[in-house]
């Protein structure tokens, strides 16, 4: 809804841009003086956060189209204006063609007191954004953050949900800027970068993990232990005669939420010693000499169409 200090304010200056400036070029310059005069990054700067509101409040009006329109009209009518607009009639050699005051007034602001094209209610408060990186084991089972969103206020208890991804929004409704005329607040909008994790990868609810196992564990058999994130190790059983890539699965030890569970997926990776002894080379050529004469690649060969 239109105000009286619209006279005084010369939101364009504000935020140092032309009248015609476009809706886009309008947010670009928003977003880059918000985020040079935004409390969080002057902490304790009381005039950068009076310039702060000075923004917002300047592209709350010009970033709303009927706001927008209201305001230049409005500005349009000269100095002359701002006294009727007070309260003590239109002066100054506004000349409105022999019409009276409460014409003029009525015609100007729809006749009902509203605003240009109909009354308009208060407005919602500008969001808030802000970048939060996460360890990874707090991504997949959730913690809580503090935020300083204003200057000089107490830290904000925010809690991130488990499994929240790399990249991921999370919207806190009401924590944004308040409304410059009373009415809800905005939302805080917080992008999570989650690090990477040296030994576990993410794939959707599952967590994944290689393990190293031995020819002669993949060969005989084994029972080895996996890790699990932040619990104890698991004792998974290896076949005899497993193959290099097969995967094991823990189940409920991947990411859990209150609508899914994941599983843990551990993928056996057979090691190859890079330094064997003579007499280790010796075996392995007698164990190679016991095994079937067959070739492991014909049926890659038949498939490929080359034999």
């Amino acid at each position: 809804m239109a105000s009286q200090d619209w006279f005084d304010k010369d939101f364009y200056k504000i935020l140092g841009v032309s009248k015609d400036v476009s809706e886009a070029e309008l947010k670009k310059t928003y977003r880059k003086l918000s985020r040079q005069f935004h409390p969080d990054t002057n902490p304790g700067d009381a005039k950068a956060e009076a310039r702060f509101k000075e923004i917002s409040e300047a592209y709350s009006v010009l970033s709303d189209k009927d706001q927008r329109a209201e305001y230049d009209q409005m500005r349009a009518m000269g100095p002359g204006a701002r006294a009727g607009f007070g309260g003590g009639g239109f002066s100054g050699g506004a000349n409105f063609g022999g019409a009276g005051f409460e014409d003029v007034f009525a015609n100007l602001f729809g006749g009902g007191g509203g605003g240009f094209g109909g009354p308009r209610g208060p407005q919602r408060g500008q969001d808030l954004t802000t970048t939060q990186t996460l360890d990874f084991i707090d991504g997949v089972k959730g913690t809580t953050i503090k935020l300083s969103l204003r200057a000089g206020a107490e830290p904000t208890t925010i809690k991130i949900p488990a499994g929240v991804q790399d990249g991921q929004k999370i919207k806190i409704a009401g924590k944004g800027n308040p409304s410059p005329n009373g009415g809800p607040a905005g939302d805080l909008i917080i992008t999570v970068t989650v690090k990477p994790h040296p030994v576990f990868t993410r794939d959707g609810n599952n967590i994944r993990v290689v393990v190293p196992i031995t020819f002669a564990e993949a060969v005989l058999g084994a029972t080895i232990q996996v890790p699990t994130l932040g619990g104890d190790p698991v004792k998974l059983k290896v076949a005899p005669g497993t193959p290099n890539g097969r995967v094991l699965r823990v189940k409920g030890r991947g990411v859990v939420t209150a609508k899914a569970e994941g599983d843990l997926l551990a993928t056996v990776e057979i090691a190859v010693p890079s330094h064997v002894s003579d007499k280790a080379k010796k075996a392995l050529e007698e164990f190679d000499g016991f095994l079937p004469d067959e070739d492991p690649r014909a049926d890659l060969l038949v498939k490929a169409g080359l034999l």
